[in-house]
């Protein structure tokens, strides 16, 4: 069931695998990953603490919050790489993400602090990610919610997630007529 929000909650529509999952995939993903510190940077240092905390839909996070989950997913996500590649099938833990964006550090740390950390673990990660091959790639974890997945599908998700809240942002910078440079 779709709501009047959707276009606000999901800019660039869900994450969708393709059925056959190819290189050319894989590559394009990747770049995503690795575009995304730079792309996410000239987008929102040229605003304004007040432009910071706006919320990008009507209930959701700031900007802000949106700058600082985007490390702290990624975070997660390089170590679920590790596991998934260190071990077999590793049960993996979720966290609450949505409690995250209400701590202290979501709200008090400069968001150069993450734009700093998110350049720094996608230098280390597209390093890790280009020297995956096959049978990599098809190593697993299991998330307690939504069961296995392949490393391959998570390199998708993965850069879908980067396009999907930079688009939050880029979007509302739009709307709000913050800036005709950067979008």
């Amino acid at each position: 069931m779709t709501s009047d929000l959707d276009p606000l909650r999901y800019p660039i529509g869900h994450f969708q695998a393709p059925e056959n999952i190819d290189e050319n995939h894989i590559q394009a993903w990747i770049a995503e990953i690795e575009a995304l510190p730079g792309d996410l940077r000239r987008v929102v240092e040229p605003l304004s603490e007040s432009q910071l905390d706006t919320p990008y839909r009507p209930g959701g996070w700031t900007i802000r919050q949106v700058v600082h989950h985007l490390p702290d997913s990624h975070m997660n996500s390089f170590i679920r790489f590790k596991w998934a590649l260190t071990e077999d099938s590793p049960q993996i833990k979720g966290y609450f993400e949505d409690r995250w964006a209400k701590l202290p550090d979501y709200s008090s740390v400069p968001i150069s602090v993450s734009l700093d950390l998110l350049e720094s673990l996608h230098q280390r990660w597209v390093v890790l990610l280009r020297s995956l091959g096959p049978e990599d790639l098809s190593r697993e974890f299991i998330h307690p919610e939504s069961g296995s997945t392949s490393l391959v599908e998570s390199i998708g998700a993965y850069g879908w997630h980067g396009r999907h809240h930079l688009a939050h942002i880029e979007e509302t910078v739009s709307r709000e007529g913050w800036g005709s440079g950067f979008v």
